[in-house]
């Protein structure tokens, strides 16, 4: 019976000769073949040859030196050999991802309405539009995760197999090297597929906004996809290859392949979040902020572990700096509106392009209600209290309790807008003018707040009372600065002699009376027919409510003193207009364009 020993020394012979047959600086055929191309028994026999080898050199048998020194060499070759082999399996699985694995059915229609235009040489971005709602069975969901199979179950068995035998033998870090070249490259062909670009933050922040908003939407798809597919299938197949082999080996390995493209992908945010502030950012900052908080558990599970804790970290910080950004810009904002220098009357008292900016900028605000209440946790620090200072609103805000720092900001904006608005009314020399223009602003604001539920809901029904009630207060301004002065040429005090009523009428003071009133109407008329109320509903209503004073008026006045003007000399120089003229004539104002027609035919 033969020794122990000798059996030993035996398959050892048999093991080198195998490793040796394979090594690929000796042997021609070696070069152009690799052991995992070939079929089954002979893999099996080239790591049953490995294990043997590794086992002779733990074991006591090999007590020579020599023989010591030919396991080294054997062991060395094998490890060159496998790492070859390693590398050749991910490469030759190591294909390009479908686009439509690269969809992220969670992706709703709000964060594609923005896809690349037909026509962009990128065609993966086409395919990008294309939302799969559902999933073949090589995904595993987790929440809001879906990973990809990335390799044949065949391949990783392979590759499991060699790693095992790499790390045994001390060649983890070879072992995480090769990994991770290859398979970054791979995560790389990915990432251009999806349009990230290697920018820094400085290039980023060079960007010009338009060209910054779209990359700022391809960003967030793009983001969805990296973390809940990309990475996350990523990781599930170093699990699959590197998971028991070692102390968190499959860790590394996933570090090694994603470290730098995850860097990549959050640097954008990361530079978009300590650029330069200015109002027309607010919006897409509130989009990444929402991207970035919704992807926040998926980077916890994915990112888990202690060596990608500076993934999670930057991700954490980056949001807290959004947060921070839009709180900074919509407190710029609101001292813009506060400032807003220009000086320029609008022709004709119409609605202020400030005003038109603030309340499209403020509905726009109210459709991200929620992170922004989330972004804004105190009231107002401008105009919270009674201010000394005349260039500032005052805002007393326990007028308002109930209401949520957001509702409390926007009602400040709106304050400070009519702050602004009301010192640019004083710019008109024309006081009904003024009273108009405040009129149509603010009737302007109450419009876009009930046009907007939202924005309704957060105002509320009480301060839209008292907005509706200042731009009724400006509309009876305007009618007391204007007709009271027409209407008083109506009244009959001045017309009588003798001191009674039933007395004679001074002719001549009824004439002047009727010449001051066709002068004072149609200085009126001129100058208002000109002047514009572009909302119909008010203009309507306004030119119903001086027909209401004025018609009646007239007529009766007409009526008592008509006989006293028509039995003298030349009557079509006093009573100029008939009743029916003043009607059709009230037409004419706030049409912003000169419109005579009703008393040029008159005064002709």
């Amino acid at each position: 019976m033969e020794s122990p020993e000798k059996n030993d020394a035996v398959a050892f012979e048999s093991a080198e000769k195998i490793i040796l047959r394979w090594d690929s600086t000796v042997s021609e055929e070696a070069r152009e073949k690799m052991i995992f191309n070939g079929d089954r028994h002979e893999i099996d026999r080239y790591l049953q040859a490995v294990d043997e080898i590794q086992r002779s050199m733990e074991s006591t048998t090999l007590s020579v030196s020599d023989d010591h020194d030919k396991a080294n060499t054997a062991i060395q070759i094998a490890m060159a050999r496998l790492e070859d082999e390693f590398r050749n399996i991910l490469i030759a699985h190591t294909n390009a991802i479908e686009a439509e694995s690269l969809t992220d059915p969670s992706l709703s229609e709000e964060d594609c309405r923005d896809t690349p235009r037909a026509g962009d040489d990128d065609s993966f971005s086409k395919e990008l539009e294309k939302q799969e709602s559902s999933t073949s069975s090589s995904y595993r969901s987790t929440n809001s995760i879906r990973e990809v199979d990335l390799m044949p179950s065949e391949a990783i068995y392979d590759l499991r197999c060699i790693a095992e035998r790499m790390i045994s033998a001390g060649y983890l870090r070879e072992c995480i090297q090769v990994y991770g070249s290859v398979r970054k490259s791979a995560v790389d062909s990915s990432f251009r597929k999806l349009g990230i670009e290697k920018l820094s933050i400085g290039d980023i922040q060079r960007l010009d906004w338009e060209t910054l908003e779209a990359k700022i939407r391809r960003w967030i798809r793009a983001a969805k996809v990296c973390v809940r597919i990309l990475f996350a299938s990523e990781k599930k197949l170093c699990e699959q290859i590197f998971e028991g082999l070692g102390t968190a080996t499959d860790d590394a390995c996933f570090m090694e392949t994603i470290k730098g493209p995850a860097i990549q992908l959050f640097n954008f945010a990361e530079a978009i979040s300590i650029s330069r502030r200015s109002p027309e950012k607010l919006f897409k900052i509130l989009d990444l902020h929402d991207a970035l908080s919704d992807l926040l558990t998926d980077i916890e599970i994915v990112f888990e572990s202690k060596s990608s804790e500076s993934i999670r970290v930057q991700a954490v910080e980056i949001l807290s700096r959004l947060g921070e950004a839009a709180r900074g810009i919509l407190s710029e904002f609101e001292n813009a509106v506060l400032r807003e220098p220009s000086k320029v009357p609008v022709p004709g008292g119409t609605i202020h392009p400030l005003t038109r900016y603030v309340m499209n900028y403020i509905s726009l605000i109210s459709d991200y209600k929620q992170t922004m209440v989330e972004l804004i946790v105190s009231k107002p620090s401008t105009g919270s209290r009674y201010s000394s200072d005349p260039n500032t609103p005052d805002m007393d805000f326990s007028e308002l309790e109930g209401q949520t720092p957001l509702a409390l900001h926007l009602i400040w904006i709106i304050v400070i807008l009519q702050f602004n608005l009301d010192g640019k009314s004083k710019h008109y020399k024309d006081t009904s003018l003024a009273h108009l223009f405040m009129m149509n602003n603010v009737h302007y604001i109450v419009e876009k707040i009930k046009g907007s539920p939202e924005l309704r809901e957060m105002i509320g029904d009480d301060y839209l009372r008292k907005l509706t009630g200042k731009f009724r207060q400006a509309a009876v301004n305007y009618q007391r600065a204007t007709w009271v002065r027409v209407l008083h040429c109506l009244r009959d005090e001045g017309l009588h002699v003798s001191g009674s009523f039933s007395s004679g009428v001074s002719k001549s003071a009824l004439r002047e009376r009727f010449k001051a009133f066709n002068a004072l109407f149609e200085e009126v008329h001129r100058t208002q027919s000109v002047w514009l109320i572009p909302d119909t509903q008010l203009k309507e209503e306004l030119q119903i409510s001086i027909s209401e004073k004025l018609i009646p008026a007239y007529r009766s006045f007409l009526g008592r003193f008509r006989s006293h003007i028509e039995s003298g000399r030349h009557p079509e120089n006093y009573i100029k207009y008939s009743v029916e003229d003043l009607e059709n004539a009230v037409l004419d104002f706030f049409e912003g364009y000169a419109v005579s027609q009703h008393l040029r035919r008159r005064s002709q």
